[in-house]
C-alpha cells in the first residue's frame, strides 16, 4: 500500500517520516501520475489558499474529488488540509479553493496568529489515552452533518473529525512521535485499495 503526501507547500517530510516509522510506502505528491499511486493522501498544514491555487494549477484537484468520490482515494486533511477539505470555509476570501468533499464548515484560524500557538493533551476516539495535540494558527470545526464523527473536540469547537474515507484534524500529529493518527489514517486507507 502506498500512500502520497500532497507536496506543494507545508509540512510534507514530517508526515512522510510518519508514514514510513509506520511502515508504509509514502510517496510525495506533486502530479497525477504520482496521486494514481496511492490509495490515501495527507493534505498536510501550511497555507490553505496557496495549497488550493497550486492544486488547482497542477491539476490535482478534480482528480483527487473524483477519485475520494469514488471510494478509491482516503483523505486527511490536517490544519490547512481541514480547510481544503471543508464543504464551507466560515471566513474564506472570495473565490477561496477548496475541495468541497466533508460536510463541514470550518473557521479558519480560530485559535489565533502563529504567536498563539499551542500544545494540548487531547482526548481521541478509540485512544486507549490522551495525545499531544499541537495547534499553528488552527482552524475549527464549527458544524458538522450528522454524517461526521466527532473524534475529539475542545470547547472552542470539533478539531478531529471522520466522515466515511475523509479524516480531518486541527491539530498537526505530524509534529509529534505518537503515530496513532497516522496508524488510524492507514486504517482508513486499507478500504480504499
Amino acid at each position: 500500500m502506498k500512500i502520497g503526501v500532497l507536496s506543494v507547500q507545508g509540512a510534507v517530510s514530517e508526515h512522510i517520516r510518519h508514514l514510513e516509522r509506520c511502515s508504509v510506502e509514502a510517496v510525495a505528491v506533486k502530479n497525477q501520475e504520482s496521486l494514481n499511486e496511492t490509495s490515501g493522501l495527507i493534505i498536510p498544514g501550511g497555507e490553505s489558499t496557496t495549497i488550493g491555487k497550486l492544486i488547482e494549477t497542477f491539476g490535482l484537484a478534480d482528480l483527487i474529488r473524483k477519485r475520494n468520490r469514488q471510494g478509491s482515494l482516503a483523505v486527511f486533511g490536517t490544519c490547512a488540509g481541514m480547510v481544503l477539505i471543508a464543504r464551507e470555509i466560515l471566513d474564506g476570501i472570495a473565490g477561496q479553493p477548496k475541495l468541497d468533499l466533508m460536510d463541514i464548515s470550518v473557521q479558519r484560524n480560530a485559535f489565533g496568529r502563529q504567536k498563539e500557538s499551542f500544545e494540548t493533551d487531547l482526548d481521541f476516539k478509540s485512544f486507549n489515552f490522551p495525545l499531544t495535540a499541537v495547534f499553528i494558527r488552527a482552524p475549527i470545526i464549527e458544524v458538522a452533518s450528522p454524517e461526521v464523527e466527532t473524534l475529539a473536540e475542545m470547547p472552542e469547537g470539533i478539531v478531529a473529525a471522520r466522515q466515511d474515507n475523509l479524516l480531518a484534524t486541527s491539530f498537526h500529529p505530524e509534529l509529534t512521535d505518537d503515530l496513532r493518527v497516522h496508524e488510524y489514517f492507514i486504517g482508513m486507507c486499507k478500504n480504499c485499495i
